[in-house]
Formats: structure tokens, C-alpha cells, sequence
């Protein structure tokens, strides 16, 4: 069996190709990779942890804060699950964007 996008010879029992990444069988699925957890500074409203919670788990963020009212309404836990989030999420900001320097 040979990998559809670079050609090198796979083992019967591979599901990715070691070189590309490939998938090596139709039924098999890519591994989907997580970014980190942590506060998006760019995306906040009040302090970013639904923003973060929103991309880590690859969902919309206002679907994620509304399932986090809901829950801090009704229970209550989510006022205190949100404090200890914001104090323990690490902040991301944004990379900074290189500006052209104007000719003179």
C-alpha cells in the first residue's frame, strides 16, 4: 500500500502516513489538534474566558456564553467556575502586526 499524496510505501497496518499525514484508509478521520487553553485578549468581553473555552472546544463563542450564563443562573457554580478561570488561564494576545514604514 502506497500513500496517495507522496508515495511512500505504508505498512498494512498504518492509518496516517509517516511522512504527510495523510490518511492511509477512507474510514479513518485526521486527528483534530487543540490549541491551548488560555484567554484570547482580542476576543474578550469581560475577560476572555469564554473566548477561550469557545476555541479550545471549537464551538461558537456566543454559543458558549450563553451555555455559561445558563449554567451560572441556574447552579450558581459557573460565577465561581468563571473567577477561578480568569485567575488561572494563562492571557494570549495577539502577535503584533509589522506595519510598512512610510517613505519619505
Amino acid at each position: 500500500m502506497y500513500c496517495t499524496k507522496c508515495g511512500i510505501q505504508l505498512k498494512e497496518d498504518d492509518n496516517y502516513c509517516s511522512r504527510c499525514g495523510t490518511p492511509a484508509r477512507p474510514d479513518v478521520s485526521r486527528v483534530v489538534i487543540r490549541t491551548k487553553l488560555s484567554r484570547p485578549m482580542d476576543q474578550k468581553k469581560i475577560a476572555g474566558v469564554c473566548a477561550g473555552f469557545a476555541r479550545y472546544m471549537d464551538v461558537d463563542v456566543t454559543l458558549m456564553r450563553i451555555l455559561w450564563l445558563a449554567v451560572a443562573l441556574c447552579t450558581g457554580v459557573g460565577f465561581i467556575a468563571y473567577l477561578v478561570a480568569w485567575m488561572l488561564m494563562p492571557k494570549d494576545y495577539p502577535a503584533p502586526v509589522a506595519q510598512p514604514v512610510p517613505r519619505t
